[in-house]
């Protein structure tokens, strides 16, 4: 999926990195991520979450918080505060690009944030808010410091080790930290509200998202990430809690974009990818797309990859249909079809004028299962295979008219 670099700009005069993450196809809404306590934007749950957003349809910002990864500004004297300062800016930046009725989504005390934020937000700005492992105080950040606070506490700053990674905090920092009432907070919000968390999580407690849980009011909803660790080191969690926030969070979220459902055929949108496009039935939605070796973001089957898939899909379920109509013991059918560009030149029943130019073909291989089927009956289904309405379009006289559209 295409990734942008933008720059949000915050009322203290720095500057914000961040990292916009599109989707290859239609956009149907806008998420703002942020990211857990000193981690940055390219943290492994920050990309895959916003890069799993981003495939469900969802543009989605991550950046680095003040004073992390590539933003500006001092770490150790901004404290929770800047944060959700960070996060309004980032936000309006979102709104003003995209329009207002974003989704905003937190990991650990970025979770905390974000409900903080979506509190101070103008009504209208936020349309919901998850958070995945949040803790339900702000305080129990301070667990995680390995140094002496009240040396902080009488000399105004001095040196902690987060992680094992050294930071300079200030008094102001631990303050700030401290002077927040998130459960308050998170009891006046008056929008939807999704709680994520592993009930095994070794850093934030479970009993955390249930203290947010009985504090929120409705609508309000609970995911259990069971056997995920704290920072979702697994890829696949990180893609699970992005799935379930994105259908969740369609029930809220105005679509972005018009999505033109025919009444008949198919519709072919290009989207925000370099060949990234959504394709509509009267049903049904999908994206095409084509794979990184030709520049593509391979986000969905290629063009090819869904002429294949037509032929193949009507083959299987013509035999079937055949099948069940004749009684025919038939337990299954598998067809493999891979498409050959230079046909030509081992071609026995091409003309003279084929064989000298560049023939293309579909090799169609077919697998029939069934242990009580004879050879008359799988004779006959492969008899049948020709008969599919896709085969008989693709031979046939085939015309196409195209006309610009009005």
């Amino acid at each position: 999926m295409p990734t942008e670099k933008i720059s949000i700009a915050t009322e203290a005069g720095y500057e914000l990195s961040g990292a916009l993450e599109m989707p290859t196809g239609l956009q149907r809404g806008v998420a703002l991520f942020a990211h857990c306590f000193t981690c940055t934007k390219q943290s492994k749950a920050a990309v895959e979450v916003t890069r799993a957003l981003a495939r469900e349809g969802i543009a989605t910002l991550r950046f680095d918080f003040t004073g992390l990864g590539a933003s500006e500004g001092e770490f150790g004297r901004a404290g929770f505060a800047s944060d959700i300062n960070d996060l309004i800016a980032s936000a309006g930046a979102l709104c003003e690009r995209f329009g207002d009725g974003i989704l905003l989504v937190g990991h650990s005390l970025g979770g905390a944030a974000v409900l903080a934020a979506a509190h101070r937000m103008p009504k209208g700005k936020v349309a919901a808010v998850a958070t995945i492992g949040a803790p339900s105080d702000v305080t129990h950040v301070l667990h995680n410091l390995k140094g002496d606070l009240d040396a902080i506490e009488r000399e105004g700053e001095g040196e902690v080790a987060i992680g094992g990674r050294p930071f300079k905090l200030s008094k102001q920092f631990l303050d700030a930290t401290r002077d927040v009432d998130l459960l308050g907070q998170v009891e006046a919000l008056r929008v939807p509200l999704m709680f994520c968390h592993a009930p095994t999580d070794q850093i934030v407690g479970i009993e955390h998202a249930g203290k947010l849980f009985d504090a929120a009011k409705h609508p309000k909803s609970f995911i259990s990430l069971a056997g995920a660790d704290h920072l979702l080191t697994d890829p696949a969690d990180a893609d699970f809690a992005a799935r379930v926030i994105a259908s969740w969070a369609q029930r809220y979220m105005p679509m972005k974009e018009d999505w033109p459902m025919p009444e008949e055929g198919v519709i072919a949108c290009t989207g925000h990818g370099k060949f990234g496009t959504e394709v509509h039935t009267v049903s049904h939605r999908f994206v095409a797309d084509e794979p990184r070796s030709y520049g593509g973001d391979d986000t969905g089957p290629t063009p090819y990859d869904l002429l294949g898939a037509a032929l193949g899909t009507c083959t299987a379920m013509t035999m079937k249909m055949y099948a069940e109509y004749k009684g025919l013991p038939l337990e299954g059918v598998s067809v493999h079809v891979t498409h050959e560009r230079d046909h030509a030149r081992d071609c026995d029943h091409c003309t003279e004028e084929e064989v000298t130019s560049k023939v293309q073909a579909l090799n169609r291989a077919i697998t029939i299962r069934g242990d009580e089927l004879d050879e008359q009956a799988r004779v006959k289904l492969m008899e049948i295979a020709d008969k599919c309405p896709v085969h008989r379009t693709l031979e046939g006289k085939l015309h196409i008219h195209t006309e610009e559209a009005a």
